[in-house]
């Protein structure tokens, strides 16, 4: 008798809102999709199902030896099409280990690390952000293999939609600012970088392990400057005292250039303008801020 496996409705929602009708198809799918891999890899479940945005993931347990694993099942997109690549290259080196995947699914056999010590729970948010530093002083020693989305026809895209973009933003400090943004990503977007980024490291992607401290999980790779990994850190926990502070305890601990990681952080802000007015969401006031501090700090 197959295993049923109820998918959370907070993940049907997000994959409707997000993905639409591929999301809605995703979904549909999803209950027979789990019981394929589970007979395919010999896994049984071990705990209800946990999910983010965009992934659901089961814990199981491996036959014969019960070894704990992670069955995670997403939708295959550009995003998550390359997270098995970079989990290949950093082979559990500061990030968790894959065991399976599965190509035309994009399904995947992860090691079991301990959902219940993330880093979010450290109190201290400046030791949350050098552990994230940490780790991505590591992670982007590795280049970046070929295949991989780069971070170079990322910004120049951004950068042929930023005129549309200031078109419909109304208030003019904003459009001051992102026009500024865009000014700082024109200045580096000839050297983007060769790096293996992990693109999304804020403090709910990392977690503890009975092998290292901390790992990184679910990562969305580039190719690029690691001075474009900084921003989840910055973001998290938002401080608007504690800007600064981060950016410079990151650019020291990755050894960056600090202009140039100015530049790649405010691409970020960029990217996710251009999301929000593609969506018709309101800029983010507090994406905003960190902005303008890093612009004069």
């Amino acid at each position: 008798m197959r295993t049923v496996i109820e998918i959370p409705r907070e993940l049907a929602a997000s994959q409707e809102k997000f993905n639409g009708e591929a999301g809605r198809a995703f979904i549909d799918g999803l209950p027979e999709r789990t019981a394929q891999f589970l007979d395919h890899w010999d896994l049984k479940p071990d705990g209800p199902p946990m999910h983010g945005v965009s992934a659901l993931v089961l814990p199981v347990l491996r036959r014969p030896d019960d070894t704990p694993a992670a069955l995670k099942l997403q939708l295959l997109d550009e995003e998550s099409e390359g997270e098995p690549v970079a989990l290949r290259v950093w082979n559990g080196d500061g990030a968790v280990r894959l065991l399976a995947h599965d190509e035309p699914t994009g399904t995947m056999l992860l090691e079991r690390l301990d959902e219940t010590r993330m880093l979010s729970h450290v109190p201290d948010p400046h030791q949350a952000v050098v552990t994230i530093a940490e780790l991505l002083a590591h992670l982007t020693s590795f280049p970046a293999p070929p295949g991989l989305r780069r971070l170079g026809d990322i910004a120049r895209a951004m950068l042929d939609q930023t005129p549309w973009a200031l078109d419909r933003i109304p208030d003019p400090g904003s459009r001051r600012l992102i026009a500024d943004c865009a000014a700082a990503v024109r200045e580096v977007v000839d050297d983007p970088g060769d790096r293996l980024l992990h693109w999304d490291l804020h403090d709910e992607n990392v977690l503890a392990s009975d092998r290292a401290p901390w790992l990184a999980i679910d990562p969305k790779p580039l190719a690029g400057d690691p001075g474009f990994e900084l921003w989840p850190a910055l973001a998290s926990r938002y401080d608007p005292d504690d800007i600064l502070w981060r950016f410079d305890a990151m650019t020291d601990i990755l050894a960056l250039d600090r202009p140039r990681a100015r530049a790649w952080t405010l691409a970020r802000l960029l990217q996710n303008t251009l999301w929000d007015i593609e969506d018709g969401r309101p800029l983010d006031d507090d994406q905003l801020d960190i902005a303008r501090r890093l612009r004069s700090g």
